[in-house]
């Protein structure tokens, strides 16, 4: 017997990109819409086009009408830790001292798997809430906070990227592994998790403070001996931290020297902060093609420094950007952006709003390699889409009542949105944002197309 198929069109203003814009007028970057629509299939992207002949060529498919609101791919965070969803806005510490204090006390809990599983809910919840479809995060060192962490991605059918912290020193003794365990135990995780629907695994030493020559050799073998996997640490984003460890590691040219001598930098490592880097650091960046990761909430709420985006790019490295709850400040990428801009500002570079807009969809997944699955809006690629309503408080719809391009109402999301602005989030297809009450939420101007 034949299934029948479900489709369902999406109509509304469409963007997405192919590539970072310079400005509006860079129209080879990006694709825009004023009435088009997405079709989508088997929670896939069957079409992208104007509404008309979309919705003449599939006549089965459902219409949610999203007009007036913007279209676009989910936002990707890829730097964000699972087990600080209690500790976010935990004040008045820098680094070392917040994660002493706060971060490492709140980490031992997720051994327990009923609170792992508690948290994991409510973490999966704020994301797409804020319309984040994918994310890169950091467990504790428990694999039962690993095992939630992916369960939880399986049954909303999100591709997200994680991994057990591996830890051997100057950590509770409730958050410390060995090498051959943090070996092991990644091992069996990898095995049992990584490829599985829509999941990434992450090998992932803390950093290098946390762990010992021992364990960074036991987590370079887990890189060459899965090199399809993701590699996440820290590097450099605390004056503090930078000394530290290079007390621990006297014979390391630098930090990053460090991480480089155990084999761990590959195109798909993921150093969140890189911001104090010296001259040589940045040449092995360029060369190894590992990502450094903007994270502007938490250096400025941390005091750490400022991010040298123009610096990087400039030497043809791929900048991430990301959240870096907890010591972030918002799960919103929206106001990732806000504080992004204003870093950069500080240092007379500029963030134009539709490469604002590039880099937390199509540019986050080009840093993880993954453009051809999410990110765009591009047949065949998953359909994670949010929908964002620029009028959604009455500060911004009054400053809407200005606005004259595409470009100012990206701004007034990007300065004054959060996720109040995000009125539908869609994971491979499915509606995802929650209500106050935990219910899936309707979409608000959903109409068949008998009434658009």
């Amino acid at each position: 017997m034949t299934k029948t198929v479900q489709r369902t069109l999406l109509r509304g203003r469409i963007l997405d990109f192919n590539a970072a814009p310079r400005d509006e007028n860079d129209t080879e970057a990006y694709n825009y819409l004023e009435d088009g629509a997405i079709l989508i299939s088997n929670g896939q992207i069957e079409a992208t086009g104007e509404f008309a002949p979309l919705s003449a060529y599939a006549q089965d498919a459902e219409v949610i009408d999203h007009r007036p609101n913007l279209l676009m791919p989910g936002f990707i965070d890829t730097h964000i830790h699972f087990p600080q969803v209690q500790v976010i806005a935990s004040w008045g510490d820098q680094l070392l001292d917040w994660l002493n204090n706060y971060t490492f006390p709140e980490e031992t809990r997720f051994a327990e798997q009923a609170h792992a599983e508690n948290m994991a809910s409510h973490f999966y919840d704020f994301l797409t809430n804020h319309g984040t479809t994918t994310a890169v995060a950091y467990c504790s060192v428990h694999s039962t906070s690993v095992e939630a962490y992916f369960e939880e991605a399986a049954r909303r059918n999100m591709c997200m990227i994680g991994g057990k912290v591996m830890m051997d020193r100057n950590a509770p003794d409730g958050l410390l592994d060995t090498p051959q365990s943090s070996y092991d135990d990644s091992k069996a995780l990898i095995k049992k998790w990584h490829g599985q629907g829509r999941a990434h695994y992450a090998i992932t030493p803390r950093f290098a403070i946390t762990s010992t020559p021992e364990q960074l050799e036991m987590a370079g073998a887990l890189v060459s001996e899965h090199p399809e996997c993701f590699v996440q640490t820290h590097l450099s984003e605390n004056h503090d931290e930078i000394a530290f460890t290079a007390e621990l590691y006297p014979d390391a040219p630098d930090y990053l020297g460090v991480y480089e001598h155990y084999g761990l930098l590959t195109p798909k490592m993921l150093l969140g902060h890189s911001i104090h880097l010296t001259e040589r650091e940045i040449d092995v960046l360029a060369s190894t093609q590992a990502k450094p990761v903007f994270c502007p909430t938490s250096n400025l709420f941390l005091g750490s420094g400022l991010f040298d985006d123009a610096g990087l790019s400039a030497r043809g490295i791929t900048n991430a950007i990301a959240t870096d709850v907890g010591a972030g400040t918002s799960y919103s990428m929206l106001q990732t952006l806000n504080e992004g801009y204003k870093i950069l500002q500080l240092q007379n570079q500029k963030l134009h709003p539709l490469r604002a807009f590039h880099w937390i969809t199509r540019g986050n997944a080009a840093a993880l390699g993954l453009e051809d699955k999410i990110g765009t809006l591009a047949p065949g690629t998953d359909a994670d889409i949010v929908v964002l309503n620029a009028n959604a408080t009455p500060e911004m719809a009054l400053r809407m009542e200005r606005a004259e391009s595409l470009s100012e109402e990206l701004f007034i999301l990007q300065i004054l949105g959060d996720d109040r602005s995000v009125d539908a989030v869609y994971v491979a297809g499915r509606e995802m944002k929650q209500t106050a009450n935990g219910a899936a939420a309707p979409s608000l101007q959903k109409r068949v197309s008998e009434l658009a």
